[in-house]
């Protein structure tokens, strides 16, 4: 029986889970399955976006069928012919003899030598793509961007601009089944797979990190509203949490500081030694993980390699050589191209130890590696057979050495930080709208701060706290309304638009105090002096807010009225608190008026209205 998700109004997921497959291409273990993803659109014309693995294929098979809902298939397009993603071309093709295949030229020639497809070509139902090639299905148009690399030599992802979705082929994928969601926001995406997606990215395609930031840098230019992976979750909003570590992978820097020790140990000394050495830095304060690679599969091992700062590698010498597991380790880790990591090794041996000279050798192939001071032999620390009271000394010293390559602590400052002086900057009050597409709901937020940064572009920064709904319509939809609130703006419209989540309560808009600007949002006319539109050009994730960085689209002057600033809102807008009867204790917000009773303010109390924090709060 089919099972397919709905990603928009025409766009449905048709792959399948895998939950028995064992090794992923016969290398890395999947304890917790994989999806094969493949998407249809259904537009004036129809589209396939890739195939599935045939351990799959007779779900994905009933999945089509189910979507296309008696309707021709009219374009396969293929983006990369790895098997995963490719092997049931031949039954599709078959069974909607009138689609065309679309992919471009290399992978036309790799999908030549694994399929037969000649009665596609000789039928001329072959659309060979370039990156000027655009292919229009009645609403929506499709762009190709080459990708060479990542992770094979014919891969290509399709940018989508109407609504702004990449299809990245295997670019953004995790480990994994789905298990019923589809989306990364339905998850807790940074808790239970970004492991996987760190694995998934670090042993895939982290060969090719000049290959991702070249892609990545394409990608830049692109308004991209939804990723659909070949694996793993669909992402439409938040993407900086997938984009962001992506931009890290790719430049091989550390995630973290802290130091990952791998050990190969036969009887337990070589083990002994690194726990000590573990426990050393514990002590000092560094974090560290540990593991055995001859029970830890090297791919797990390899996507710590990319997480953390430091390395340590301990072996005993096996055969004059590297021990078996760790060799292994080491030459996938180099041939995954490692680099600006700081490394430091441990070798064990009853009698000719060369186990540290050879991994030192074997690591001087990689890019900016740092090595922790050694001995001649090529370890920091040599050990004849185990541990003894001459070698803790060392061992503590390797600790300290590697703790010392640490960047410095910053030192706590004894400056005294008065917030209050953030009340001395100059801002204004704005009111930002936005609208979800999909849903047509419309809403509205109260900012304070709005500044241009460009004149050519005409550029300007919004920062929207993550809280808001407005924030998440703005990051979906990369659209917003400005409107500049003028002096005589009354307390009811921040009290509406500022003090009422949106998500709870629906926003009022009407033809008397607002206007539908060309984007097709409404904006203020009846309390603001300026209007504008913007789209989103980037943005940066602070914690807290998003920056917006948007280039106008639309702007009108409508008044010389004086803007509205904080100063102004809180000396002749806001409401003035007024203490109960009975001068009973309290705190009041600054920012909208709330009042907390009681003696004390909880150092953790967040507004209810507001959501600003007790740094906002002052005693009745």
């Amino acid at each position: 029986m089919h099972c397919i998700k709905k990603i928009t109004e025409n766009l449905l997921w048709v792959g399948a889970n895998d939950r028995r497959l064992a090794m992923f291409e016969g290398v890395y273990s999947v304890p917790d399955g994989v999806s094969y993803n493949s998407y249809l659109l259904l537009d004036d014309k129809t589209v396939l976006f890739d195939t599935v693995d045939k351990a799959v294929a007779s779900r994905f098979m009933e999945n089509i069928a189910e979507g296309l809902n008696g309707r021709k298939l009219d374009y396969l397009i293929l983006q990369h012919i790895e098997p995963d993603h490719s092997a049931t071309v031949e039954a599709v093709l078959s069974k909607y003899p009138d689609a065309t295949l679309v992919l471009n030229h290399k992978s036309f020639e790799f999908a030549k030598q694994f399929y037969n497809l000649d009665e596609t070509i000789n039928s001329g139902k072959v659309i060979l793509v370039t990156e000027k090639t655009v292919i229009c299905t009645g609403k929506h148009k499709f762009h190709f961007v080459m990708a060479p690399m990542v992770h094979w030599p014919e891969v290509m992802v399709t940018y989508e601009e109407t609504t702004r979705t990449l299809f990245s082929a295997d670019g953004f994928g995790s480990f994994g089944a789905l298990n019923g969601a589809i989306f990364a926001d339905e998850v807790d995406f940074k808790r239970d797979y970004m492991d996987e997606a760190r694995r998934y990215y670090t042993n895939i395609v982290g060969k090719y990190g000049n290959q991702v930031q070249a892609l990545l840098k394409k990608a830049s230019g692109l308004q991209i509203d939804m990723i659909c992976p070949l694996h793993g979750f669909v992402w439409r909003s938040d993407l900086h949490e997938i984009i962001a570590p992506y931009m890290l992978w790719s430049r091989y820097e550390p995630e973290q500081q802290g130091v990952m020790i791998a050990y190969a140990s036969v009887y337990g000394n070589t083990e002994n030694a690194a726990e000590i050495l573990s426990s050393d830095l514990r002590d000092m304060g560094i974090p560290t993980v540990m593991f055995d690679v001859s029970v830890t599969p090297a791919s797990e091992i390899i996507a710590a390699a990319f997480k953390w700062s430091h390395l340590v590698f301990a072996s005993t010498t096996y055969n004059a050589k590297i021990f078996v597991t760790m060799e292994a380790l080491i030459y996938d880790l180099v041939a995954h191209n490692i680099q600006n990591r700081t490394i430091a090794l441990i070798e064990n041996g009853t009698w000719a130890a060369t186990s540290g000279a050879l991994m030192r050798k074997k690591f001087e192939e990689c890019k900016n590696i740092t090595f922790i001071g050694e001995n001649s032999n090529g370890a920091n620390v040599s050990i004849r057979s185990s541990v003894k009271a001459d070698k803790l000394a060392e061992i503590n010293n390797l600790a300290k050495s590697i703790a010392d390559s640490f960047p410095p602590k910053k030192e706590k400052s004894t400056a005294v930080v008065d917030v209050d002086a953030m009340w001395k900057i100059p801002y204004g009050l704005f009111l930002v709208t936005a609208r979800d597409e999909s849903s047509g709901k419309e809403n509205g937020c109260i900012v304070n701060t709005v500044s241009q940064i460009t004149v050519s572009p005409l550029q300007i920064t919004v920062f929207i706290n993550k809280d808001n709904l407005t924030h998440d319509m703005v990051m979906k939809t990369g659209k917003m309304a400005v409107s500049v609130l003028t002096q005589s703006t009354p307390f009811a419209v921040f009290e509406h638009f500022g003090l009422v989540s949106g998500r709870d309560k629906e926003k009022i808009f009407d033809d008397e105090n607002f206007v539908r600007m060309e984007n097709g949002l409404y904006a203020m006319t009846k309390y603001a002096n300026a209007v504008m539109t913007a789209e989103v050009v980037s943005v940066t994730d602070c914690g807290t807010h998003s920056i917006f960085m948007a280039e106008i689209t639309e702007s009108k002057v409508l008044n010389d009225k004086p803007s509205c600033t904080y100063e102004y809102y809180f000396q002749n807008i806001k409401p003035k608190p007024q203490k109960s009867q009975g001068n009973q204790a309290g705190y009041v917000c600054k920012i909208c008026g709330y009042i907390h009773y009681g003696e004390s303010l909880p150092a953790d109390f967040i507004c209810p209205l507001c959501k600003h924090g007790v740094a906002d709060f002052e005693k009745l």
